[in-house]
């Protein structure tokens, strides 16, 4: 194939999406219920620093904290960067800052939007005071953004931020904690969500139109002469680029695999299921598959196995037995 007649790679938008659920300790706990309760908590470390939000363990001498106090609701803006183009899931729909708020008693910063009309409304040392949410839960979207303060003026914000040198015993921030919440949140579900547009390159986008005919098309290193399947563009092991094509399999051998307990959102795929890796006939390293046709608990590593594809569909839907005989360890253990 001559680079005039070499299709023009591909592209499209991909999204990788995996809420988790993680229990809470003391300290998170706390926090994520005070903000709940429209309560702004600090952990206090041992030399006299407050830290919001707080860990459990100071960074710096890594000892367990667990006195909390509770901290302003406004502070200073201590940095900041603009927003144009707010996407899918950020605090607020229309343009804002980012801003790094040193709360009021509160030695280090938390990061959250500020409300502003434009980029020109937000400055260095300005202050702000939080705008909580209608519907507060126990998250740290209780807090909707960061608003302009109007009630207090710069100049007197220092010492009540609890800047150092700042006098403690005068200021009315940080102010003892020492009441437990009632119906403390004891875990927490984090939408982790990541949004990006996939070109996957001359060499990827030759793979993908061979898998839409049904062929497995992988590239030889001219140096260790392995086949790499998906092919990448260059070895790995070389640092040379790849053009020769080879085509693999499209039977292959099951070299490790795992058995998937836990269902995925918007997977519709009934647990357990084995996820295994694939070492093609020809291909110098294996790729990744879902086995089907098989039960679970009959899976092992040998096993031959093929693609199956779907009516309509671009790639391999999983891979399924082919009936002979497993293969010999010595055939793939190099593929492990």
């Amino acid at each position: 194939m001559t680079a005039s007649a070499q299709p023009a790679p591909l592209s499209a938008p991909l999204t990788v999406e995996f809420p988790f659920t993680r229990s809470l300790g003391p300290v998170q706990s706390a926090f994520l219920t005070g903000l709940r309760e429209r309560t702004v908590l600090g952990a206090r470390t041992a030399g006299g620093r407050v830290l919001v939000p707080p860990p459990e363990y100071d960074p710096g001498t890594a000892a367990e904290l667990r006195e909390l106090v509770e901290i302003a609701p406004a502070g200073t803006v201590t940095s900041w960067a603009w927003n144009p183009a707010p996407r899918r899931g950020q605090p607020l729909a229309a343009p804002f800052a980012w801003v790094l708020v040193r709360l009021d008693g509160a030695d280090s910063g938390l990061l959250h939007a500020l409300a502003a009309p434009g980029p020109e409304a937000v400055r260095t040392g300005a202050r702000v005071r939080i705008r909580w949410a209608g519907r507060r839960t126990g998250a740290v979207t209780d807090i909707a953004c960061f608003e302009p303060d109007t009630e207090s003026d710069a100049g007197s914000a220092g010492e009540r931020a609890g800047e150092p040198g700042a006098d403690r015993a005068d200021a009315p921030w940080p102010r003892p904690h020492a009441a437990a919440f009632a119906d403390p949140v004891t875990a927490v579900t984090l939408p982790a969500r990541l949004e990006y547009t996939h070109t996957p390159g001359r060499a990827q986008t030759r793979f993908l139109h061979a898998l839409a005919e049904r062929r497995i098309l992988g590239e030889r290193c001219p140096g260790c002469r392995k086949v790499y399947v998906p092919p990448r563009g260059a070895c790995p092991t070389c640092g040379v680029a790849t053009a020769e094509q080879a085509e693999v399999g499209p039977a292959g051998t099951v070299t490790t695999f795992c058995v998937v307990n836990i269902k995925a959102k918007n997977l519709d795929i009934e647990v357990p299921y084995v996820y295994a890796h694939i070492a093609l006939d020809g291909a110098g390293l294996a790729l990744h598959g879902r086995i089907g046709g098989i039960p679970y608990d009959e899976v092992r590593m040998g096993l031959r196995v093929e693609p199956v594809w779907t009516e309509g569909s671009r790639y391999p839907d999983h891979y399924r037995p082919t009936g002979e005989p497993d293969a010999d360890y010595d055939t793939y253990k190099d593929l492990l």
